[in-house]
């Protein structure tokens, strides 16, 4: 026992002896050791959970000083004031925002200063007193402790407002119902948008019809006196466009689709007439009501049909009734043309021939009645 004393009093001197040399340089470390530091209480309105005397203080990321204690306040439960001590070079100021920063992998919590005005006003604080700072109210809130007071308020918006955000779930549904079925209505809207803008695929090319003048005429008796002007055919509304119409509508065939007339039906018939009576040497004694020059007739046309008809059987039906008007307004005949022709089938180009046989016929009785009449 006495042999062994000795070594147990060295091992206990020299564990001594390690742990004064590590509490000194820790208290230089922390506490400022000689060195001098300014006193600064910071005031928390949050929980600061983690923080420990001795922690880290950081000015925009860089350590000034530490923690040297932490209390809380005897006005205020909720309120926690934390001493600070840092080098007296540290640009504090009473702007200098406070806020708490989590270190490391294990989220060590340090007090964390930044910014701070060069302008702001000097301390005002009574002597003797540390200058006081005032945290941020979010300062030492979690990640937890936000995502639980975040939903807690979606969950008060969504019981505040439950029943209209039914009605609105409610009106979505009937929405919905009502897109799933005109989904076809809807896709020929898009197609038609698209079609309008210059997207989607290229449409297919009209195929242009026109009507022959007629050429094959009966000799005349007498050559007519003075100078006809064929006015431009009138008509329903229907009859003013370039498409080959069918009646009843909408039992024309695909083909009709893209089938034009090469100007719109007025026109075309009024050219078609005029060429007419050109062929049947008769350039003298017609003209068109837009030329310089004064007729002593014109020759009115109102059309009545002109048109696949679908109500019996498939015929070409063209009808116009013509007027020949002096002018002094006198009516100097009158009369009703009318032909059919059955197509070979029931296709555009097949209705367009029928049509173009049908007018060839009664263009061949207008020439000759209005020469007659003249």
């Amino acid at each position: 026992m006495e042999t062994r004393a000795p070594y147990a009093l060295i091992g206990l001197f020299v564990l001594v002896a390690i742990s004064a040399v590590f509490g000194f340089v820790y208290w230089l470390h922390n506490t400022g050791g000689l060195n001098k530091r300014t006193v600064y209480h910071v005031r928390f309105e949050n929980t600061v959970a983690g923080l420990l005397p001795g922690a880290a203080v950081l000015f925009n990321g860089i350590r000034v000083g530490e923690v040297t204690d932490l209390q809380l306040s005897p006005d205020n439960p909720q309120q926690i004031v934390a001493t600070i001590a840092v080098a007296p070079s540290t640009p504090v100021r009473p702007d200098t925002h406070v806020g708490l920063d989590f270190q490391g992998l294990t989220g060590v919590p340090v007090i964390a200063l930044e910014g701070g005005s060069s302008a702001a006003p000097v301390w005002l604080t009574p002597p003797g007193e540390p200058p006081v700072l005032v945290a941020d109210p979010l300062a030492g809130q979690s990640m937890t402790q936000a995502a639980r007071d975040a939903l807690r308020r979606v969950d008060t918006v969504l019981s505040e407002n439950s029943e209209p955000l039914r009605e609105t779930i409610a009106n979505l549904k009937v929405f919905s119902a009502a897109l799933a079925r005109n989904s076809d209505r809807l896709d020929g809207i898009v197609a038609g948008v698209e079609r309008m803008v210059g997207g989607g695929p290229a449409a297919a090319p009209p195929i242009v019809y026109d009507l022959t003048a007629a050429r094959v005429f009966p000799t005349a008796t007498k050559a007519p006196s003075g100078l006809l002007a064929v006015m431009e055919p009138t008509g329903v509304l229907m009859f003013d466009t370039q498409k080959i119409l069918v009646r009843p509508s909408g039992v024309e065939g695909p083909t009709f689709a893209n089938a034009r007339w090469s100007d719109n039906l007025p026109k075309l018939l009024q050219a078609r007439i005029i060429q007419s009576f050109e062929n049947a040497n008769l350039l003298r004694t017609v003209t068109r009501p837009m030329e310089a020059l004064t007729a002593d007739y014109q020759l009115l046309i109102d059309v009545r049909s002109f048109q696949l008809s679908m109500l019996a059987e498939p015929v070409a039906d063209v009808e116009f009734a013509a007027r020949i008007l002096a002018t002094n307004g006198r009516i100097v005949d009158a009369r009703i043309f009318h032909a059919t022709v059955r197509p070979a089938a029931t296709d555009a180009a097949a209705t367009a021939a029928a049509l173009d046989e049908a007018f060839g016929k009664l263009a061949v009785e207008l020439v000759a009645w209005t020469t007659a009449a003249m």
